[in-house]
């Protein structure tokens, strides 16, 4: 009885082994399995390499259009036109990796409704979770459309101000002048001071001392800033002196403007106050070597005055002494003479 069991276990492991094995040889040698494989593969690698290629043209479209339209505009102009170029290369990049992987999944008998579906519903869950994502993208959209601000411009927004390395649908970018790098969501840019888009206007005071005639000053101020506009290359023009713009007991202040390049504003500034300064030194050495030899010659009259008056009154000395030496033998004739005239 043992052995028929064993025996009839044993034929049926042998025949499923059979089997198992002729499974394995007619899935090896099916050749409409391995045609529909090749086939799917072939669609594959059809559908990576047409992917790649409509991305690589429509970029090559996108570079053209931009470099088409930036001949002859603004350099701010060209930033938006780079920025909004690598904004639609991404999102073309995006929706074409999209379609392919979509595709791909399709070759694999996949069934893409339920999946689409399943993506619907999780993208309004996460709309509904994620508002503020949804609002800083939205905001870094018209951020980029508007042409708030591009790529290189330096702008202010609430108490941060820097210059802009990135402008995403998320994110804005911000290298501050110190170093700093700050990262701000475009949902909470409400206001933002773009100091790249015009010229800017240096304005620089300068306080002078009451003593200081107003006329004089205003001629040293002119040709301090003579060509002012060829030394620097962040003054456009020549400066306007607009003459004394506050005055109190001890000084006046007299301002200067002048156009500049935009964000130039300091380095124009610090040009101008430069020029200036030493203008006011070289006057101050002036006037004080002036002084110092107008002094020298006070002194040397008073010395040589000093000196005439010593002489006279030596002179005067002698004069006197010579006078009563030659006086002496008269009154000695007058007093003998008015003895005489006595005896008699």
């Amino acid at each position: 009885m043992n052995n028929w069991i064993l025996e009839t276990t044993g034929g049926e492991a042998l025949k499923d082994a059979v089997r198992f094995k002729d499974r394995i040889w007619d899935w090896i040698t099916n050749m409409d399995m391995w045609a529909a494989v090749l086939f799917a593969g072939i669609r594959i690698l059809l559908i990576f390499i047409l992917t790649r290629v409509i991305i690589r043209v429509v970029s090559g479209v996108i570079d053209r259009s931009l470099e088409r339209e930036t001949r002859g505009r603004m350099l701010a102009n060209n930033r938006r036109f780079s920025t909004v170029g690598g904004l639609m290369k991404n999102v073309v990049s995006f929706f074409c990796n999209f379609t392919m992987i979509l595709l791909v999944l399709s070759e694999f008998n996949f069934d893409l409704k339920p999946l689409l579906a399943g993506a619907g519903v999780v993208g309004l869950a996460i709309g509904f979770g994620a508002q503020s994502l949804v609002k800083d993208v939205i905001t870094g959209f018209f951020i980029i459309f508007e042409d708030q601000f591009a790529v290189g411009d330096v702008i202010q927004s609430g108490t941060y101000k820097g210059t802009v390395e990135m402008i995403g649908l998320r994110t804005t970018r911000l290298l501050s002048a110190t170093g700093e790098v700050h990262i701000i969501p475009n949902g909470t840019i409400v206001n933002v001071t773009n100091y790249s888009l015009a010229n800017a206007l240096a304005v620089v005071d300068v306080p002078v001392k009451i003593e200081r005639g107003l006329e004089a000053t205003l001629s040293l101020i002119g040709e301090a800033l003579q060509g002012i506009e060829e030394r620097s290359s962040s003054v456009i023009a020549y400066p306007n002196i607009l003459g004394i713009q506050s005055m109190s007991t001890s000084e006046y202040v007299i301002r200067v403007a002048a156009n500049c390049m935009p964000n130039a504003r300091d380095a124009a500034e610090r040009e101008i106050q430069n020029d200036i300064k030493q203008a006011l030194e070289k006057q101050s050495a002036l006037e004080a070597a002036k002084a110092e030899q107008e002094a020298r010659e006070q002194a040397e009259r008073e010395a040589r005055e000093a000196q005439a008056l010593r002489e006279q009154e030596l002179a005067d000395d002698a004069r006197r002494a010579r006078e009563e030496h030659e006086a002496g033998p008269r009154r000695q004739v007058a007093a003998a003479q008015e003895g005489e005239e006595g005896e008699e």
